[in-house]
This record gives structure tokens, C-alpha cells and sequence, in this order.
């Protein structure tokens, strides 16, 4: 078999360049995971079914994504990182359009799934594209292009999922990959250079299996466990084999010489704590109130559902707003100072929220919610960008699919966690499947505040200078 041609610099290569035609692809799979959700209604009544029984397709999509994700390095390095990510992003925009032309629910769940598959390799091979093509001075800045879309993804997807289906048809916010995967597919092609694959190894069947098993059984338990009722007792059960099969399969990382997901990272103090521990307690954090502001905003304070998308926006106004300053704060304050002060602030801008109450003044709320996703901001760019700052390219695509998997993880967690105790709190005062109360929701803010100050402990254990090679370099153009 030949060899793929080595790394060349191709037709364009600058860190800019690269980081934004990730970043297409990023905005993609963020926007369609949150653009049929105010859809669901329309979208159920086309399928003659329930809009509750139409949560299969989201949940077939999280678990085929969490599934397929770990193989996602295995395969890039199999057939080239930049042949794979052009296949994922086709294979996502296909798929999309496949979704709009289900005329059924088992169908629509099937297409899904095929998304799911899809959006597992775009994300971790997308990373790894910027990363291999990207030096270590300049991935601060190119950090900050790839995020953006996570952040603008989810605020912009719900209205415009309910403007389409309100006043056209349900099956365009499908449609609309299409044109977005063609450009990215054009972009890709033209100017992103072919990176030569990693190590050729074999395919690790028993390690996918396991680590399938127990991600797909987790995600499944944890989204059983948010929902009140019976399923409840079913969920934990179904998240503690999980649990169970994940141990099993880092038991078999641990042992094989190579496996599919390379652990090997996790013994370099920066990622491990960026990603493991400080970075995973901090994601929990900001995971639960993405959660929890649109239903405190509607059922705590009484605001319409367009009302309270406005005033979140102000929470993604202040991550992309203080994108403009990252590179200089990580220079002048160093990532462990950064991340410290940032996950503090975020732990008492968050704690505030939960004392937010229908008289508040509006701009009191849309500046606590300002300052506490800039902070935020702050917070994930240094992540990003720490997870990979010590880590060596040839250990780069085993820290790319174990940073993806972990992400998408402890984001299922903290969602389900928030979802918990807005169920439980009101079952204790003995008013179970009631709507949460102020105080039901203050309970949530704070726990999320404690989970990033328990971040801010981890935070205390890095060096002084950790990450100063890629915080202290030169950025300029």
C-alpha cells in the first residue's frame, strides 16, 4: 500500500484560515442539535406521533455520537485526517437532508443516528486538523474561532427552529445543512493541505465494544434519571452498568499496547487537569444552567419564550464579546491565574442568579448573565488551549478523541444532574411533577457555583508557568 504523501504547507495555511473552516463545521453540528427543538410539536404532529416519543431522535443522535466518537481517532489515523473530515462533514450534511425527507419516526430516529455517526468524527477530526496544522503560539487565537460556533450554536438554533416550523415547514431547519456543508466541503478541499496520518494500528474491537456499552448505557441511564417518574429507578440502573463497562474498558486501555482510545495523555499534568479533573468539574458547571436559564426564565420569572431567548443572548454576548481580550489576558495573567479568577467570578455570578427574582431590574439580570458568559468565555478558550499546550504531536490524536468523548460526557452529566434536582426538590415538599420554585432553582445555581469552586481547587495544583509557550508566544498575523 502507498504511503500518503507527507504534510505539505498547501495554498493557505494560516492558523485563521484553518480555525474558521473548522469552525464551519463546528456551527454546523451545534446548530442542528439545538435548532429542532422548539420544532418537536410540528414535527411529531407530520409523524402522527407524540412530541415526547420524537425525543428518540435526539436521543439516538447523543448515542450514536458517543458510541462511534473513541473510534473517531482510529479511523483518522487510518485514512488521513483531512479524508476523513471532508467524509464526516458530507456524510453530516447527507444525513441532514435525509431527516427532511423521513416520513416516518423510525425513519427520522434511523437518520439521526447516521447524524450522530457523522458528527462523532466532525467534531474530535476537526480538532485535530487545527491542531496538526496549527502552532502552538497561535492556538490561543485559533481556540477562540473554534469555539465561537459552540457558543453562538445553541442561543441562535431554538428561534430559528420555531420561526421555521411556526411559518414554513418543519423539514428546512434540515435543509439549511445543505448549502453550510457545500461551503465547508469547498473550504476544506481548497485549503486545508493533506496531513499525514499518525500510526497505523489495529482496530481495537474489544475496547469499542466496552467503551461503547458503557457510554451509550451512561448517556441513556443519565437522560432516564432527569425525568420523573418510574424511569427514574430505571435510569440509575441502566447508568450504573455504564459506569461499570466504562472501568471495564479503561481496565483494557490500560492493559493492551494499543488501544483505542490512548490514555497515555492523561500523565501529562496539564491535559490531565484541564480535562479529567479541574476541566471536567468546571463544564459540569456551565453545563447545568444552559440547562436551567431558559426554564427559570419562563417558569420562575414569567417570561415568554422570545423574551427569555433575548436575554440569554446576553450570556453568548459576553463569551463572543471578551473574545477580543483572551489572548491578551492569557499573556498578561498566565492560564493558572486565568483560569483561577475566571472559574471563581463564574462560581459567584452563577450563585447570584438564584437570587434573581421577578422583581429584579432587567438590566440587573442581562448584566449578571453579561459578566457571567464572558467569564465563562475566559474560562473555556484557557481549557482548550491548556488541554493541548504540553501535549506532543504524536500523542495528539489520542488526547483529541479523549478530550471529545469527555466533553460530550460530562455535558450529558451536568444537564442531567440539573434536571434531577429540579425534579426531586419539588417531590420533597411532596408536590412531585409540580413546576420548580425559586427556591427549586437556587438550589441548581448554587450547586453549579460549588461544582466550578471545586474547579478552582484543582486549579491550584498547576505550576505557575504551566502552558507559558503557547500564553507568552507571539500572536501576531
Amino acid at each position: 500500500m502507498n504511503q500518503p504523501a507527507p504534510e505539505s504547507p498547501g495554498p493557505a495555511t494560516h492558523p485563521l484560515v484553518v480555525a474558521s473552516i473548522v469552525a464551519t463545521a463546528f456551527f454546523m453540528e451545534n446548530f442542528d442539535s439545538t435548532v429542532i427543538v422548539t420544532a418537536l410539536p410540528r414535527m411529531a404532529e407530520a409523524f402522527g406521533t407524540t412530541p415526547v416519543a420524537l425525543s428518540l431522535g435526539l436521543t439516538a443522535y447523543i448515542l450514536a455520537l458517543a458510541v462511534t466518537l473513541p473510534a473517531s481517532g482510529w479511523i483518522a489515523d487510518r485514512w488521513g485526517v483531512r479524508n476523513v473530515f471532508m467524509a464526516a462533514i458530507a456524510g453530516f450534511t447527507v444525513a441532514s437532508i435525509l431527516c427532511g425527507l423521513a416520513q416516518s419516526l423510525p425513519q427520522f430516529v434511523a437518520m439521526r443516528a447516521l447524524q450522530g455517526i457523522a458528527g462523532a468524527l466532525m467534531s474530535p477530526v476537526g480538532r485535530l486538523v487545527m491542531l496538526r496544522s496549527t502552532d502552538k503560539k497561535d492556538l490561543v487565537r485559533a481556540m477562540n474561532f473554534v469555539t465561537a460556533p459552540g457558543l453562538i450554536g445553541p442561543v441562535v438554533g431554538p428561534p430559528i427552529g420555531g420561526f421555521i416550523a411556526t411559518y414554513a415547514d418543519w423539514r428546512w431547519i434540515f435543509f439549511l445543512n445543505l448549502p453550510i456543508g457545500i461551503i465547508g466541503l469547498a473550504l476544506v478541499w481548497r485549503f486545508i493541505p493533506q496531513i499525514t496520518p499518525g500510526e497505523r494500528r489495529s482496530f481495537d474491537a474489544l475496547g469499542f465494544c466496552l467503551n461503547g456499552l458503557g457510554l451509550g448505557a451512561l448517556l441513556f441511564g443519565l437522560d432516564l434519571v432527569g425525568h420523573a417518574g418510574g424511569w427514574r429507578l430505571v435510569g440509575l440502573a441502566v447508568a450504573a452498568f455504564g459506569i461499570v463497562m466504562g472501568w471495564l474498558a479503561v481496565a483494557h486501555y490500560r492493559r493492551v499496547d494499543k488501544p483505542l482510545v490512548d490514555l497515555s495523555a492523561l500523565r501529562i499534568k496539564s491535559f490531565r487537569i484541564a480535562t479529567l479533573m479541574g476541566g471536567s468539574l468546571f463544564r459540569l458547571a456551565m453545563a447545568a444552567p444552559i440547562f436551567v436559564l431558559p426554564l427559570f426564565l419562563q417558569v420562575g420569572l414569567g417570561h415568554s419564550a422570545f423574551m427569555s431567548g433575548m436575554i440569554i443572548l446576553a450570556h453568548t454576548g459576553g463569551d463572543l464579546g471578551i473574545k477580543v481580550i483572551t489572548t491578551q489576558s492569557l499573556r498578561y495573567f498566565g492560564f493558572k491565574k486565568l483560569m483561577i479568577y475566571s472559574a471563581a467570578a463564574f462560581a459567584v455570578l452563577i450563585a447570584a442568579c438564584g437570587f434573581i427574582t421577578p422583581d429584579t431590574p432587567l438590566s440587573l439580570v442581562v448584566i449578571l448573565l453579561l459578566l457571567a458568559g464572558a467569564v465563562r468565555s475566559l474560562q473555556m478558550t484557557s481549557l482548550g488551549a491548556l488541554q493541548f499546550a504540553d501535549v506532543p504531536r504524536d500523542q495528539m490524536t489520542g488526547a483529541s478523541t479523549y478530550a471529545g468523548v469527555n466533553q460530550h460526557v460530562t455535558r450529558a452529566v451536568g444537564i442531567a444532574f440539573a434536571a434531577l434536582l429540579l425534579n426531586v426538590a419539588p417531590a420533597m415538599r411532596g408536590e412531585a411533577g409540580a413546576d420548580p420554585s425559586l427556591f427549586d432553582f437556587r438550589l441548581a445555581f448554587l450547586a453549579s457555583a460549588l461544582l466550578s469552586l471545586a474547579a478552582v481547587a484543582r486549579y491550584f495544583t498547576l505550576a505557575d508557568d504551566v502552558g507559558a509557550q503557547v500564553s507568552a508566544g507571539r500572536h501576531g498575523g
